[in-house]
């Protein structure tokens, strides 16, 4: 899942000089958030990188009270991380040195859905061990020229069907596709 530019940019913090410090921020709506939520099914685990992990965690245990906040906070955040140490924010679990495993690990397990939300490292591996079941992008209508890709250089073809999508009055389009394997061509 993940909230992304029209041409494949997914980053809204300032790191790296990047100048676009949160771009979505004129297009959120309660209509918005209210999809956005009924998307994530309610119920979910959180799989993270550490950097989304450290920024989240500073905003979202003292958010206030709201179906989205409860949910986010009450999620076990499973955290891709080579430093376990300082992971506060929880439930949390630290993955092993074998991510790929480990994220088998889990998604054979029974429990909620598993959610990768912001890292575009992450979800290059996983596209590339067949571990995504379906996509939902949150498209804005704008470009930004620069910053960190959520489909970046290096990830592996692959071929979706699409499930869904909805357009919202301030222009946000929610689409969802499912992982259907290799790239078909020609």
């Amino acid at each position: 899942m993940e909230h992304i530019s029209l041409d494949g940019v997914i980053q809204a913090s300032g790191e790296d000089g990047f100048p676009y410090v949160d771009w979505t921020a004129p297009y959120r709506t309660p209509a918005g958030r209210d999809e956005l939520f009924a998307a994530h099914g309610g119920n979910f685990d959180l799989l993270l990188g550490r950097r989304t992990y450290d920024l989240w965690s500073g905003f979202w245990p003292k958010a206030p009270s709201s179906p989205m906040a409860d949910a986010l906070n009450a999620a076990t955040k499973h955290v891709a991380t080579h430093r376990p140490e300082g992971l506060a924010w929880g439930p949390f679990a630290g993955l092993g040195p074998d991510l790929v495993a480990d994220v088998r690990r889990i998604k054979s397990q029974d429990g909620p859905d598993l959610i990768l939300w912001g890292s575009s490292t992450l979800t290059s591996v996983l596209l590339e061990h067949g571990l995504v079941d379906e996509v939902l992008l949150v498209v804005y209508p704008v470009l930004l020229g620069t910053g960190k890709r959520f489909f970046a250089e290096g990830t592996p073809p692959r071929s979706f069907e699409l499930v869904g999508s909805k357009a919202l009055p301030s222009g946000v389009i929610l689409t969802t596709y499912k992982a259907t394997g290799s790239l078909k061509t020609g």
